[in-house]
């Protein structure tokens, strides 16, 4: 655990929940552990997805219409 932590209750489905101990068990990890690193990861992503949607927001638009006709086009549908 981090030097700063912060105690809080978050409800699993009783599954999840149950995989997660047994995971935190088969890696000698905490269950925090594994909720903190699987946050991160997400949070990274997201900051990704921003980034990526920052960058491409000077392009031009295309319609639905349009896309469709070229991704048929482009034998990709």
């Amino acid at each position: 655990m981090s030097v700063q932590s912060r105690r809080t209750t978050v409800y699993l489905d009783a599954d999840l929940h149950k995989a997660l101990r047994l995971k935190a068990v088969e890696n000698s990890r905490t269950v925090s552990d594994l909720v903190n690193e699987a946050i991160r990861q997400s949070l990274a992503e997201d900051a990704e997805d921003i980034t990526a949607f920052a960058e491409g927001v000077n392009e031009p638009l295309i319609g639905y219409d349009e896309m469709v006709t070229k991704l048929k086009k482009n034998g990709r549908i």
